[in-house]
């Protein structure tokens, strides 16, 4: 546990109470009446402390981040004669809670009035939520459990101070060396070591041969076949010929080079989808309710394809023209050190331009990425919707809305190739000043008699192999930043950390009997807001449980927690006596099935579908697992029976046979617990009939836990639980509810009135 300030510990020490006396202690940042104050909470065994500071402070102005270089301001010294204590004993106090506001809360105690003694923003509201659950813990003498601190340093870059964009990786964009990325990028060709062996002997010989041709073209050919001296004196054709072999051998090896690094890239981008997507499918459910499926799908796609370029046509060719311009260089500066420095006196231009315009491309790249993102989600989102869109007549709204999806995107790639259309002709013009330079002071020199016809041709021409590559880096920053942010956007992908990780010794059991027990579990999609609160469950094997109540009151939650797709953040699952935390995946996902209310098909044929949980069953087995499910009959009617095509492009099923599919699918899978989520929502009454009876027969020697509105499904459970706002407000079998005359007997009721309405009806 953190410690107090020091002057508080001394104030605190004056009243009796040690440093070791404390259980726990929260800091409270704004005053019940408004404004920022300070105030602390301090739990003991047998009080409640508060701190208080009437003296307001600078309201809190949010930066974005920290700049370590700025000078930090010094805090405000805390003065423990201006605190004020009161104490709280335990046994006056009934109870302690928080109440959400907009941005804040407050910190409220029942002492039998109920007052408000602290106030807290909203950041602060997940330990204020913490704190409660001590003291609740403490007032009803249960175990208390030792929180791990918020560490705000892996919330927040260590170096800036930034926020860190995505909790789940640890990457700071702005203090991100590019370097890092490019490195992680040629990690992918480790397993092309041969290919790359062969790649750069081919450019090696091709950069070569390249530029043996000026030397031959200019003074062999000039001063030497034409001038009549030298080694080559009249022998036109032999240095024509020699010329052509070495274009050819140059082009031999070019095309060598291309065709295995194209291969080599092909093959490099298959292996970054397949583990964009790999690492997509290890992560929690919590990542995909986070983002839209097009920007997923965008990253999977769309950057994986940018990067082909960047194995292609990127990385190969910088090291080609990078090698002929260190080549060419060092030529010119042995044929002519000083027609060579005039030639690169536009250099430190260009590297100045490019240096300012490399940050503005890679933001402008991202910017276009993420409107394409949200443009691809609209496109997905309509195309997905498409009956609803047609069924309310909004097809005019979606394209309004696609429409300014579009200009926004449009936008974004007009100021990213304005850019590029501005800068890379204004480079390009600098670095063609050079050859206009030797031009001048090359012909000069050769009127002087400096140089010969043939020395400056050759000159000339090594000048001209130079632009091709010098242009080719000009548009490095262009294509770098393009393919880097594509890079980045993908690792984010990969390094994502999923929020349920299994343990490293974690347990699989092949037998399983189906004993579950929940106890006393809390837990929430935000800090501020509970979902379940002290909920407690047990289901013996074979038994059916039933859980009933009204929408938005945590049963889908409860059972998502029991197969383990959310982590509890108190209390604890337990199945067949082991804690789920400790139990492998591949053990909670074998022994658990479940029915959803959101019932999805996938594309392929009826059978496939059937049989997605067990895909080495047979023909026999799907077709027993549709008549349990009542789903046989229908199809049969199909126009190709279990070989019917479903899903998007498919044959359209109706909600009631999807259901049955499911249905089927589930049974195929035969868990040892069994979780109906509604899963009798879509079927009409005599269909839900038939169901009932096979799930009953299902049943038997499983664990089925039942979800339903149609209270009708649950009369057979052998017991039953009833929740409301997150909580289990009754529990008992059904004949014991009926009795109670409660909350699930006045359900019941208004649940026969609504059916005898519908008869009248």
């Amino acid at each position: 546990m953190k410690q107090l300030p020091e002057e508080l510990m001394t104030l605190l020490s004056q009243k009796g109470l040690l440093e070791e006396d404390m259980i726990d202690w929260l800091v409270c940042d704004r005053g019940i009446d408004g404004g920022f104050v300070d105030a602390y909470l301090i739990l003991t065994k047998d009080s409640l402390y508060r701190l208080s500071n009437d003296q307001k402070k600078e309201e809190k102005v949010f930066k974005g981040f920290r700049f370590a270089n700025r000078k930090k301001k010094s805090p405000t010294p805390i003065v423990a004669d201006k605190f004020h204590v009161d104490r709280f004993r335990l046994e006056d106090v009934e109870s302690v809670y928080t109440v959400n506001l907009i941005a804040s809360g407050l910190i409220v105690i029942k002492a039998p009035e109920e007052k408000a003694i602290a106030a807290l923003t909203n950041g602060a509201m997940a330990a204020a939520a913490k704190f409660v659950s001590t003291f609740t813990k403490l007032k009803n003498n249960q175990p208390i459990d030792r929180y791990e601190e918020d560490d705000t340093s892996k919330k927040t870059c260590p170096k800036c101070g930034m926020i860190y964009p995505d909790q789940d990786r640890q990457v700071c964009p702005k203090c991100l060396k590019k370097g890092a990325i490019f490195t992680r990028l040629l990690g992918f060709t480790t397993n092309h070591k041969l290919s790359i062996f062969l790649i750069i002997l081919f450019m090696l010989l091709n950069s070569a041969t390249g530029l043996v041709i000026p030397y031959f073209q200019g003074t062999v050919l000039f001063d030497q076949a034409l001038g009549g001296t030298g080694r080559f004196a009249g022998k036109i054709a032999l240095v024509i010929l020699i010329i052509i072999i070495f274009r050819t051998l140059s082009l031999v090896f070019g095309i060598l080079f291309g065709v295995i690094n194209a291969r080599m890239a092909a093959n490099i981008v298959f292996d970054l989808k397949a583990s964009i997507f790999t690492s997509m499918q290890r992560l929690s459910l919590s990542f995909f309710q986070k983002r839209q499926t097009g920007q997923l799908m965008t990253r999977v796609n769309d950057d994986a394809n940018e990067l082909q370029f960047f194995f292609v046509e990127g990385i190969p060719y910088f090291v080609v023209n990078a090698i002929n311009i260190i080549g060419v260089t060092t030529i010119l500066l042995v044929m002519d050190w000083k027609l060579t420095l005039v030639c690169l006196i536009p250099l430190p231009f260009v590297v100045l331009l490019i240096r300012w315009v490399f940050p503005k491309l890679w933001r402008m790249s991202w910017k276009r990425h993420r409107k394409a993102s949200a443009m691809n989600s609209i496109i997905s989102d309509t195309v997905r919707s498409a009956r609803i869109v047609k069924a309310f007549g909004k097809e005019k709204v979606e394209i309004n809305r696609f429409q300014g999806a579009n200009v926004s995107f449009s936008d974004a790639e007009q100021r990213f190739n304005k850019m590029s259309s501005t800068i890379f002709p204004i480079i390009n013009m600098l670095t063609q000043i050079g050859g206009v330079l030797i031009w001048a002071f090359g012909g000069w020199r050769v009127m002087g008699g400096e140089l010969t016809f043939g020395q400056i041709m050759t000159f000339i021409t090594y000048i001209y192999m130079l632009f091709g590559p010098i242009q080719f880096m000009n548009d490095i920053a262009g294509w770098w930043s393009y393919c880097m942010s594509a890079a980045q956007r993908i690792f984010e992908i990969q390094d994502a950390v999923p929020e349920i990780t299994e343990k490293e010794d974690a347990l699989h059991l092949e037998g399983f009997a189906g004993d579950i027990e929940i106890s006393k579990i809390h837990f929430h999609y935000e800090p501020n807001k509970p979902i379940l609160q002290d909920v407690s469950l047990t289901a013996r094997p074979g038994q059916m449980i039933g859980i009933v109540g009204p929408s938005g009151a945590g049963k889908s939650t409860l059972v998502n927690l029991i197969s383990r797709l959310y982590d509890v953040h108190e209390g604890e699952i337990k199945l067949d006596g082991i804690n789920v935390k400790d139990l492998s995946t591949d053990t909670l996902r074998k022994h658990i099935g479940i029915v959803s209310q959101e019932v999805y098909v996938f594309i392929g044929t009826i059978a496939e579908n059937i049989a997605y949980a067990n895909p080495d069953c047979s023909l026999e087995d799907i077709i027993h697992a549709a008549k349990i499910a009542n789903a046989h009959d229908f199809i049969e009617n199909l126009p190709e029976g279990y070989d019917t095509v479903v899903g998007t492009g498919g044959y359209s099923l109706s909600g009631g046979e999807k259901q049955r599919i499911s249905i089927a699918r589930a049974i195929l899978h035969d868990p040892k617990i069994l979780i109906l989520d509604e899963a009798t929502a879509s079927l009409d009454t005599e269909t839900e009939l038939q169901i009932q009876e096979a799930l009953e027969s299902l049943a038997e020697g499983r664990t089925t836990i039942a979800i339903a509105h149609r209270l009708s499904t649950l009369r057979n459970a052998d017991y039953l639980y009833v929740m409301e706002n997150g909580k289990v407000v009754e529990d008992g079998t059904h004949e014991e509810l009926m009795n109670k005359d409660a909350i699930y007997a006045g359900m019941v009721k208004k649940h026969e009135e609504a059916l005898k309405m519908k008869e009248v009806v």
